[in-house]
C-alpha cells in the first residue's frame, strides 16, 4: 500500500435549509394549537364550565392562596435538593456493592440485590407512610421524631433502589475491556471500579438520572399525606377552609415552573450525549 494513500474524511454534515427548519416549526405549531384549541372549546362550551371554572380557576382564590403555597413548595424544594444528594451517593454505593465478585464480598452484593428488590416492589406513598408514621411512633431515643426526616428518608431509600439500577447499567455498558486493562496494570477491583469503571457509567446514565430527578420533583408531593405542610398541604387547608379548589392549581402551577425547566435540560443532556456518542463512532 501505498505511504501517500489517505483515509478518506468523513462526509461532512450538510445544514439544513431555512425551508427545512421552518416549514416542520409552522406545521407542529399549528397542529398543537388546533389540538389544544379543540380541546378548550369543548371544555369551555360546557353546560357546567362556569361552576368549574369558579371552583378550580378562581384568579382571586389562586392568588389569595399563593403566598402559603409558595411557603410550602419552598419545603418542597429544600426536601428535594438534599434528596437529590442523598440518592446519588447511596445508590451509587448500591450499585457498586452489586457489581461486587469474590466470596469475602458477596454479603455486600447480597444486601444489595435484597435491598434494591424489596425497596423498588413497595410503592412510594406506602413507604412515606411507614417511615412517616411508624417510626416516629416508635418512639427510640437518639432517632428524630419529624414527620418531615423520615417522610425524606422514605425518598431517599425508595428512590435509591431505582437509581442503583441505573448505575449497574451504565456499569456493564462499560466494555470489558476497560476490566482487563485494569487487570493486567495490576488495579484491585476497587481501584478498577474508582478509575475505569464509575466515571464512565455515570457519564453514560446521566441522561436517565436526570429523569428521575424529574420524577423526585413531583413525588416529594407525597409528603403531604403525612402532614408536612408543603405546596399541596398548604393547598389543601386552603381548600377545606374555603371549599375552593384553586389552591391546587396554584401548586401546579409551581411544580409546572420548577419540573419543565428541569425536562428541558434533561434534554439537551440525552442530545449531547447522543452526539458525543455518535463522534465516537465516526
Amino acid at each position: 500500500m501505498s505511504s501517500d494513500a489517505r483515509v478518506p474524511a468523513p462526509p461532512a454534515r450538510r445544514t439544513p435549509t431555512l425551508k427545512e427548519r421552518v416549514v416542520p416549526a409552522l406545521i407542529s405549531i399549528f397542529s398543537v394549537t388546533v389540538f389544544f384549541g379543540t380541546i378548550a372549546f369543548l371544555v369551555t362550551s360546557a353546560e357546567q364550565w362556569p361552576r368549574i371554572r369558579f371552583q378550580f380557576f378562581n384568579p382571586d382564590a389562586i392568588m389569595a392562596a399563593f403566598p402559603n403555597v409558595l411557603r410550602g413548595f419552598g419545603i418542597n424544594m429544600m426536601v428535594w435538593a438534599i434528596a437529590l444528594v442523598a440518592i446519588g451517593v447511596w445508590a451509587l454505593v448500591l450499585a457498586v456493592f452489586r457489581s461486587l465478585n469474590g466470596p469475602i464480598l458477596a454479603p455486600l452484593k447480597v444486601f444489595s440485590i435484597v435491598y434494591i428488590d424489596l425497596l423498588r416492589g413497595i410503592p412510594s406513598l406506602l413507604l412515606v407512610l411507614l417511615f412517616g408514621f411508624g417510626v416516629p411512633a416508635l418512639q427510640i431515643p437518639g432517632l428524630p421524631r419529624s414527620s418531615l426526616f423520615w417522610g425524606s428518608v422514605a425518598m431517599v431509600l425508595g428512590y435509591s433502589a431505582y437509581a442503583a439500577e441505573v448505575y449497574r447499567s451504565g456499569m456493564e455498558a462499560v466494555h470489558d475491556g476497560q476490566r482487563a486493562a485494569a487487570k493486567a496494570l495490576g488495579l484491585s477491583q476497587w481501584q478498577t471500579l474508582y478509575y475505569a469503571i464509575i466515571p464512565q457509567a455515570v457519564r453514560n446514565v446521566l441522561p436517565a438520572l436526570l429523569n428521575l430527578a424529574v420524577a423526585l420533583q413531583k413525588d416529594v408531593a407525597l409528603l403531604s399525606v403525612i402532614g408536612v405542610r408543603d405546596a399541596v398541604r398548604e393547598a389543601q387547608i386552603y381548600t377545606a377552609r374555603t371549599f375552593n379548589y384553586s389552591s391546587l392549581i396554584a401548586a401546579a402551577i409551581l411544580f409546572l415552573l420548577a419540573t419543565i425547566p428541569m425536562a428541558r435540560i434533561t434534554d439537551y443532556v440525552a442530545r449531547k450525549d447522543q452526539e458525543r456518542r455518535l463522534q465516537r463512532t465516526v
